[in-house]
């Protein structure tokens, strides 16, 4: 064999090596991803295009449409601010039972959601440990949107805590000392130094967490008082034609979650992108 064909042939291993880990991509998210989606949209064509839009903008439908989005993106935006603080205390600080509050970060993550939804609703009730000291003050929580927002923020808040930490732990102490040296202030130091590099771990845990937020139901069942125009959610909608029998009317509805997060993430992801080229 010459060279050229042991080079050749090499190349070709090599080629057949590397396509191994493709096909694997591919039948995992042809299998769990891409089939499950095309079988959603494809039973909501079945209606005529009439029915669809009927379905779709129905206004019941319309204000699901807001409570869960709106509501989902508020939680993302609060625990962007939330889970950066905690993450920060978390790296920087030290304190008796560090660990433990570490370990408790992630409880959502364990927790079932009827369980999370169960003790939301209760703690957060009229006479609830932090319900009871709201309602002087003519704040509800329990069974109102508010109590969604509450659901949605405690399910999605690790995903934040979980991405920025470990970016946050990489960053170099020397950094902020060579700022602090050259005269800058201790905000200006977090605004131009250090902010930039965890805003893509940010905008990613926002990401995730909304994805989270908007898929939940097991929670915001529970807190909530699902009731239409007021605090019903598109999952719960969901489930409430399914339980009529109305399998189309369930499909369109969720093609439509499905369509509004997929622009929404696009949204998201192009921000993360310009920011990666901007701090960069």
């Amino acid at each position: 064999m010459t060279s050229t064909q042991s080079h050749k042939s090499h190349l070709w291993h090599q080629l057949a090596q590397a396509s191994w880990p493709w096909r694997v991509t591919w039948i995992y998210l042809t299998l769990f991803l891409f089939l499950p989606i095309a079988a959603l949209m494809l039973k909501a064509v079945t209606l005529d295009p009439q029915q669809i839009w009927q379905i779709a903008t129905d206004p019941v439908a319309l204000s699901t449409y807001n409570i869960t989005f709106v509501t989902a993106l508020v939680a993302g935006i609060v625990n962007g601010f939330a889970g950066l603080a905690i993450a920060w205390v978390l790296v920087r600080y030290e304190f008796p039972a560090k660990r433990l509050l570490d370990a408790a970060i992630d409880l959502p993550f364990a927790l079932p959601t009827a369980v999370a939804g169960l003790t939301l609703s209760t703690i957060y009730s009229t006479n609830g440990w932090i319900g009871g000291w709201l309602e002087p003050f003519g704040i509800r929580v329990s069974f109102t949107r508010l109590g969604v927002l509450v659901a949605m923020i405690f399910i999605s808040l690790p995903f934040v805590v979980r991405t920025v930490q470990p970016v946050l732990q990489d960053l170099e102490v020397e950094i902020e000392e060579a700022a602090w040296s050259m005269g800058a202030s201790r905000w200006q130091t977090f605004w131009r130094v250090i902010l930039p590099p965890l805003m893509p771990a940010i905008l990613t845990g926002v990401a995730m967490g909304f994805s989270r937020a908007v898929g939940e139901y097991g929670s915001v069942v529970i807190i909530a008082g699902n009731i239409p125009f007021q605090d019903l959610i598109a999952p719960v909608l969901v489930i409430q034609r399914l339980e009529q029998f109305d399998y189309a009317g369930a499909t369109v509805i969720g093609t439509v979650m499905l369509l509004i997060s997929l622009a929404v993430l696009l949204v998201i992801n192009l921000i993360q992108t310009r920011g990666r080229r901007i701090y960069g």
